[in-house]
């Protein structure tokens, strides 16, 4: 069996990453990552670059270790991970977009977060002009009798963000899926270079509406490894706090917006309500109903009072109070476990393969979970369920989210018990490194890679969304179902657009 350490033993370390190493590898040992990851060694965590090299983050599930092998890219080209590993696919394609970097051997080399209306090329890279008018998208065939195209998108009724969805179907028989999306591509990346800490911190707090606290945590925690400073005990168990609420509010959204997309509006309606007292308790306790900016590299930059506590302690009592009944409406109910029941099913294989986080992964059997796997604070002081399903359809992610809820309720009352009293921040002594975080947010892992100058400012910040492996999913699971149930098996999946199109 292959063994990652083996990799890194044959590649140059680079001193300043933390906390996990990083190796500068040969073009050989790329391709034996590559293939590595297509034998299911490992798992691929990111694919990331910069303007003449490129990264690709591993994780070893036997040994949960986590390693980074880089390859220069002098001629501006590597060899495709794609090429033999589906899930670096879309990265290759943005590699190729954002930093001009091309993938030798690639299988799909039509652009991907690129629509032709930046103004340039190559934006992180080697910047150039647009080559003239775009030709237009060439979406992937599909041909035989009775075949038909339905595009849907990229405006969509509601207020959900921007994507366009080509369905080709038989009847209402969907045959194939492509998604098309970049249309809220926001340059974040391009935004953070030669940011200082604070506004960077800002930047990554910004990039999802409903996971402000899972990319402020992840970022926070990138930022201290790479000065390699620790923060004051309180602010990680305040942290902690701050994401199991993220959690309650997005999943209780989420399984009353399921049961909608059913037609079923009555879980809608309560689950809404439970969703915005979690959210105006938020408000109280921290300032902000989505806890914007309270995490900040070095601590956090609130506290929670003794009202706040009283406010905390009265939610958790009303969530119990009313949510069981309507997990026991949703279980009863045969109209809703008609839709849910075996619709979207997302074969465990599958999840393994790309890697799949949060819900959608240990809703098809994927035990992975950042807080468990590769725990930091105050999560290996902590007791606490990671629930794991096999069947893989609507019902299944349903049922992840409800045991979630309910594990996030005795995670809050253990934290709010022994929180201990001090200090909230602390200051990051001035100087370069390089640093990364993996921290689990409702959807799934989110990782930060960060790179600090001598000054201080950021030379390089990679934040990827779990979405970008469960995207492609989305794809897989809808073949064989019927159009009229895609808005049930996206809404189950409920992928980010604006994490992945930062």
């Amino acid at each position: 069996m292959a063994v990652l350490s083996d990799i890194l033993s044959q590649g140059v370390p680079v001193p300043a990453h933390r906390p996990w190493p990083r190796v500068m590898v040969s073009a050989r040992l790329w391709k034996l990552a590559a293939q590595g990851l297509a034998d299911g060694h490992w798992s691929l965590l990111d694919l990331s670059a910069e303007a003449a090299a490129v990264h690709m983050t591993l994780f070893e599930e036997r040994t949960t270790s986590v390693a980074v092998i880089s390859l220069d890219c002098p001629k501006g080209r590597f060899p495709s991970v794609g090429s033999v590993h589906a899930p670096a696919i879309r990265l290759e394609r943005t590699i190729q977009d954002l930093f001009g970097l091309i993938a030798d051997g690639a299988v799909d080399t039509r652009p991907w977060m690129d629509h032709g209306v930046w103004g340039v090329r190559h934006p992180l890279g080697e910047v150039t002009e647009p080559a003239g008018e775009s030709a237009g998208y060439a979406f992937l065939a599909a041909e035989g009798e009775s075949l038909h195209r339905i595009p849907v998108g990229p405006v969509h009724a509601g207020i959900i963000e921007p994507g366009h969805f080509r369905f080709t179907a038989n009847g209402e028989t969907v045959v194939r899926l492509e998604e098309r999306l970049g249309y809220v591509h926001r340059g974040i990346e391009g935004l953070m270079r030669g940011a200082d800490i604070g506004r960077a911190a800002r930047l990554a707090g910004r990039v999802s509406g409903d996971s402000t606290v899972c990319y402020a945590l992840a970022f926070a925690r990138a930022a201290e490894v790479a000065v390699d400073v620790d923060v004051p005990a309180r602010a990680h168990w305040l942290r902690a706090l701050m994401a199991e609420m993220e959690r309650l509010a997005n999943h209780l959204g989420d399984i009353g917006a399921i049961c909608n997309d059913a037609a079923f509006a009555f879980m809608h309606a309560h689950c809404g309500v439970l969703r915005e007292r979690v959210l105006r308790a938020a408000d109280t306790c921290f300032g902000h109903r989505l806890m914007r900016d309270c995490i900040v590299p070095g601590g956090m930059a609130v506290d929670l009072d003794d009202p706040g506590v009283a406010v905390i302690d009265a939610l958790m009592a009303e969530i119990r109070r009313r949510f069981p009944a309507l997990v026991k409406i949703y279980d009863n109910t045969a109209s809703l476990q008609d839709r849910t029941v075996g619709a979207g099913t997302l074969d465990p294989a599958l999840a393994q393969r790309f890697a799949a986080g949060g819900f959608v992964g240990r809703a098809s059997g994927r035990l992975f979970d950042a807080r468990r796997m590769i725990p930091y604070a105050p999560y290996g002081q902590l007791r606490f369920e990671v629930p794991l399903l096999v069947e893989g359809d609507v019902n299944a992610r349903v049922w992840i989210r409800i045991r979630e809820v309910e594990q996030s309720l005795a995670l809050i009352d253990q934290i709010l018990a022994a929180m201990p009293a001090g200090d909230i921040c602390t200051g990051l002594p001035a100087g370069g490194g390089e640093g990364m975080a993996l921290v689990e947010g409702f959807r799934g892992d989110v990782l930060v890679s960060l790179r600090l100058g001598e000054s201080g400012k950021i030379e390089r910040c990679r934040m990827r969304d779990p979405s970008w492996f469960q995207w492609p999913l989305l794809e897989a699971v809808i073949e064989g179902n019927i159009v009229a149930d895609f808005p049930l098996c996206n809404k189950s999946f409920n992928c980010s657009y604006a994490g992945h199109d930062l």
